[in-house]
């Protein structure tokens, strides 16, 4: 799904190699696939991303043609916080990756996502190893895994010891996932959901007053209505809940403002994308 909006080169944002963390088993993923199309064959699947590095394809690339390390490999719905890996059928636009709540922190897990069929992720485990664990599993169901079992057990053997050596977990859903997901203050759009510092007062976040089903109903009165008349009605609306953030910012709830701007993201309108806004005394006005 192509994204004139998203697109790196669109975005001529240079971003310094030592930003992009390389988590321990990437490298150990490196180490065990021996080379980026180790797992085409038996999976269909390409280590992409940091493995683009670690492989040596940047070498021979001058800095100042490189677009930026952050935008390599992303998808149309992957949000800032999303770091892709590895891709696999470009008919559905699978993907996976590390998805972080905070830049500076490691990742919190590893999710998938099919692009060219939802904005959704699905976490996979916490770690690239139970990642394609899962997708292993899975796939050895499907008429194309059925096809060569013995190769695929092999493989998941082989990545079962690796991962109980190196004291990974295989679980998609782990105690350290179980803790992230107290600490989710919404479900957005994409599923990921999104973790706010909020203190003891209960400042720092604050819900929408629409709920995802209504919030979506606006949005695709603004984008399909026919004429100017037919989106109206949803452009005010969605300017009341605009107002309403702005309002929670001043107090402190910057939260709320992340949760929309998220779901405006997810839901995929380039005229979301090249939204304007404006600050007078009447307060936040946006255009798009």
């Amino acid at each position: 799904m192509a994204d004139e909006v998203r697109s790196p080169a669109k975005k001529r944002r240079k971003t310094d190699k030592k930003h992009l963390d390389q988590k321990e088993d990437i490298e150990r993923q490196q180490q065990s696939a021996k080379g980026t199309e180790a797992l085409s064959d038996s999976l269909g699947l390409t280590l992409v991303g940091p493995y683009d590095m670690l492989s040596g394809s940047f070498n021979d690339i001058s800095e100042s043609d490189i677009t930026s390390y952050h935008l390599h490999w992303r998808y149309y719905y992957d949000p800032p916080e999303f770091l892709t890996v590895i891709k696999g059928d470009d008919k559905t636009g699978f993907h996976l990756g590390y998805y972080r709540d905070d830049p500076k922190s490691s990742p919190v897990f590893v999710a998938s996502n099919q692009v060219k069929k939802t904005c959704e992720f699905t976490v996979l485990g916490e770690n690239l190893f139970a990642a394609i664990s899962k997708f292993l599993g899975d796939f050895m169901k499907t008429p194309g895994g059925k096809s060569k079992p013995k190769s695929l057990k092999t493989l998941q053997a082989s990545l079962v010891s690796e991962a109980k050596e190196l004291k990974y977990n295989l679980e998609t859903s782990t105690p350290a996932i179980k803790a992230r997901n107290k600490k989710v203050v919404c479900k957005t759009f994409n599923k990921a959901g999104i973790v706010v510092p909020v203190d003891v007062n209960d400042v720092g976040y604050r819900p929408l007053t629409v709920t995802d089903g209504e919030l979506k109903k606006i949005l695709k009165r603004i984008t399909e209505g026919k004429n100017e008349q037919e989106k109206e009605p949803g452009s005010e609306d969605l300017q009341e809940i605009m107002t309403l953030v702005q309002f929670a910012n001043d107090e402190c709830d910057y939260g709320m403002g992340l949760e929309l701007g998220v779901d405006l993201f997810c839901y995929g309108s380039e005229r979301f994308s090249q939204c304007h806004f404006t600050a007078d005394a009447a307060g936040v006005q946006a255009s798009w």
